[in-house]
């Protein structure tokens, strides 16, 4: 048997501080998570609450937690795009996910741009996809050069499933070797 005695203001509420302890969120998940709650207590018989009130419970718990500055869409953006781009995702890859979390379309493109001017190189989808290419040993990074030619388009897929445009996953896979990488970024920072 579940623990709990059903939902309220105060449960709710106490939900989203777990919550957002364990996890960093943009409002809107946030707000699926409490809906999700919600739903479920509805569902077992923990909780007879007609959808208007919980939706305004839920609504209060969000804007209480933006006012503390808990609950920031543009830190969320931020942090998870760049623990993304860390990864190895491209800017269409990241853009997708935290599109899919609620975050706003103008809260996307200034934490895509700011990403952008951080990256090394003028293309950062070109440093996300060596950056992915080190990690998964693809490419240049493969360690028995005997295989890349055997590989390269199982290598050309993983990096077209993280969302990288062909020109991208080519000039990754196909570099002669990792210096020649490292030499054509350096080539695009300057040039």
């Amino acid at each position: 048997m579940r623990r709990g005695g059903g939902v309220s203001l105060k449960t709710l509420e106490t939900a989203a501080f777990f919550y957002l302890q364990r996890y960093s969120s943009s409002a809107e998940r946030l707000r699926r998570v409490l809906r999700r709650r919600v739903a479920r207590a509805v569902m077992i018989g923990q909780a007879d609450l007609d959808a208007e009130t919980a939706a305004g419970w839920i609504e209060a718990i969000i804007d209480r937690l933006r006012r503390a500055g808990v609950l920031d869409d543009a830190r969320h953006a931020e942090t998870r795009a760049v623990s993304l781009r860390r990864r190895g995702d491209s800017q269409a890859l990241i853009a997708r996910r935290l599109r899919a979390e609620g975050v706003d379309g103008d809260i996307i493109r200034a934490t895509l741009d700011a990403l952008a001017g951080d990256a090394p190189g003028a293309d950062p989808d070109l440093s996300a996809a060596m950056a992915l290419a080190r990690r998964r040993g693809l490419g240049p990074y493969r360690a028995d050069p005997g295989e890349r030619a055997a590989r390269r388009d199982r290598d050309l897929a993983a990096l077209a499933r993280k969302g990288f445009p062909a020109r991208v996953a080519r000039a990754v896979i196909d570099a002669p070797d990792v210096a020649a990488l490292d030499a054509h970024v350096g080539a695009r920072d300057t040039g």
